[in-house]
């Protein structure tokens, strides 16, 4: 049997067939399915695989003087390069030729909305899990959190304020965060904990995290954190939920910082072959008859850490509420 080239083999005369403005509507649309993206800061796009990141690793000190001719004290300031590098993200969509014959709809205009959910799942378990990172970008922020040591582990019998203690008390998730000298802007949590914090009551039976009003008329229920909302990510990105998984994120996103190398390109296939992960063949596009539609961006994000005045550079800026072990 002959060898199966890996790569996709293409006709001559194939070239980019999506206009720019949809390249552009989706680089847009992006955020909107991943939460990830929605949170961290956005670098200026790059103009090469990597983009440097300058941080100061060693602050200045200063001291008193001791009388008119005292000695002025001295210090020194230190700084290190942090990298975010671009790596490819991609999905190829195949579409049988009878079904474009036979459509009386915009094919791409469905195909739009889950190639932009793809990759905003790709790209929150990457970020949030680490779960097929590309081995240059930095661990999950859940795993990370894990060896930072900053987590609190939920009681499975907890009860409304013992899951209020856990969150926000004094050695709580918060806690964890603050105690570095950082302060948590933001928050991602599993659909999980949605019924946790719903059903959460106090000593007197009233709900802790309670419904939002207007005008003097019950509204929707409040999912926040001082005042901040709780992301629940809705694209099936939140796995790791099980036996000492995370049910809740917390920390200060903006030092998670992302960057765009390329935007979304396009390309039409009608010959090649899409093979599986051993190397056969899965889709024959002649043989079957199919046209497939390639996606692909290349982006990075990295987690710069500045030194601060309480931790220097020894701290880990998120944490998580973790289930029981």
């Amino acid at each position: 049997m002959a060898t199966i080239s890996p790569n996709v083999i293409t006709r001559s005369g194939a070239e980019a067939l999506i206009p720019q403005q949809i390249s552009d509507e989706i680089i847009q649309a992006l955020p909107t399915q991943s939460v990830a993206l929605r949170l961290m800061r956005q670098m200026p796009r790059m103009t090469s695989k990597q983009t440097k990141i300058p941080v100061m690793t060693g602050l200045a000190t200063a001291g008193f003087v001791s009388g008119d001719t005292g000695m002025k004290p001295t210090s020194n300031l230190t700084w290190d390069n942090v990298y975010i590098t671009a790596e490819e993200l991609a999905v190829m969509v195949p579409i049988p030729e009878a079904v474009l014959d036979d459509a009386s709809y915009d094919i791409w205009a469905e195909a739009r909305p889950r190639i932009v959910e793809a990759f905003g799942k790709a790209i929150d378990q990457a970020v949030f899990f680490g779960i097929n990172k590309p081995t240059s970008w930095p661990a999950g922020l859940v795993p990370a959190a894990i060896t930072a040591s900053n987590y609190v582990t939920h009681s499975a019998t907890a009860t409304g304020p013992e899951l209020y203690t856990e969150l926000l008390g004094e050695d709580g998730m918060l806690a964890k965060v603050e105690e570095q000298g950082i302060a948590a802007n933001g928050y991602v949590a599993s659909m999980k904990m949605r019924a946790k914090l719903r059903g959460a009551q106090d000593a007197n039976g009233q709900p802790i995290f309670r419904a939002s009003y207007s005008n003097d008329v019950n509204g929707r229920m409040t999912y926040d954190i001082e005042g901040l909302p709780i992301v629940f990510p809705d694209n099936g990105s939140w796995v790791d939920t099980g036996t000492g998984g995370a049910l809740m994120l917390a920390g200060d996103f903006d030092y998670a910082r992302y960057a765009i190398r390329q935007d979304i390109t396009f390309k039409m296939f009608d010959q090649g072959v899409i093979t599986n992960g051993e190397g056969g063949v899965a889709l024959s596009l002649m043989e079957n008859d199919c046209i497939a539609m390639r996606a692909v961006i290349r982006l990075g994000w990295a987690l710069p850490k500045p030194a601060n005045p309480m931790s220097g550079t020894s701290y880990f800026p998120f944490a998580i509420l973790r289930n029981p072990q």
